[in-house]
């Protein structure tokens, strides 16, 4: 059986190419991971927006999911667009009903609209997801819209990230990790890193100014789980996808009409990728 470790990824297909499975796929391989991939959306997408969503039935969901666990030894996953209640109740059931000796980290992305300003999770799955996948989440990862939705309040100082993260957890994740992009500061931006009974962990990175940031979210998700896939710590698996991230950015680029893609083949560096 082979070393590269499997990594899953349950999401939308974005035709575009820069966010859901595919930006998912890229970065799994380029960080050392054999990903697959259940799809549980497909959206007509480009740089300037979503134009269409088709879902599949859920037990088509379900099938997809079902048929890659009992075929890969699945060493880590990432939900990204769960769209509607009917799915996420479908990857609930498949995930719980796991022995425990089959069972893997969890990162999930509370992906809810897109940067375009698409409703990418219908209204009336909000509390499907709070319910069934917040539970599994080894790791939840929400921007600021995501968070203050989820946890019903709005996110603006370092106190309110503290209560947010706090209402989050009581909800059944591990951990959480409040994601700073959408927070206006100064050259850094700031991640925070939330476990039960502790106060939330800062975790900065350096501001990269570029407009090719669609993506960075599916990206960043599906780096943490490649991470966990490879045996690293919570943290540390936080820490390398943040600086894979980075990386990609810096070396952003639009190859279509409006906003670019991190650029997931950027050359990375070898310390990044030794364990």
């Amino acid at each position: 059986m082979s070393e590269t470790p499997c990594v899953l990824t349950i999401a939308g297909s974005d035709s575009g190419g820069g966010a859901g499975i595919q930006a998912d796929l890229k970065t799994m391989t380029v960080l050392g991971g054999f990903g697959m991939s259940v799809i549980t959306a497909l959206t007509a997408q480009n740089g300037l927006g979503v134009t269409g969503i088709h879902a599949p039935d859920a037990d088509f969901v379900r099938l997809q999911l079902e048929t890659v666990l009992e075929g890969f030894p699945v060493r880590a996953a990432k939900t990204g667009m769960l769209f509607s209640a009917p799915i996420i109740e479908a990857v609930a059931d498949v995930l719980e009903a796991l022995p425990q000796e089959a069972r893997f980290p969890l990162v999930v992305d509370p992906v809810c609209v897109s940067q375009s300003g698409h409703r990418l999770l219908q209204e009336d799955a909000v509390e499907a997801l709070k319910k069934r996948m917040l539970p599994l989440a080894y790791l939840l990862t929400p921007n600021r819209p995501e968070a203050e939705l989820l946890a019903g309040m709005a996110v603006e100082t370092k106190e309110d990230v503290a209560e947010a993260i706090r209402r989050l957890l009581d909800m059944g994740p591990r951990a959480v990790l409040l994601k700073g992009g959408h927070f206006e500061g100064t050259d850094t931006l700031t991640d925070w890193l939330g476990l039960p009974n502790r106060e939330p962990v800062p975790m900065p990175q350096t501001k990269v100014d570029t407009p090719n940031n669609h993506g960075t979210g599916c990206t960043l998700s599906a780096a943490i789980a490649t991470m966990l896939a490879k045996g690293h710590v919570l943290d540390r698996a936080i820490l390398k996808a943040q600086q894979y991230l980075n990386l990609c950015l810096r070396e952003s680029y639009a190859p279509g009409k409006g906003f670019g893609p991190p650029n997931h083949a950027a050359v990375v560096a070898g310390t990044l990728l030794q364990d």
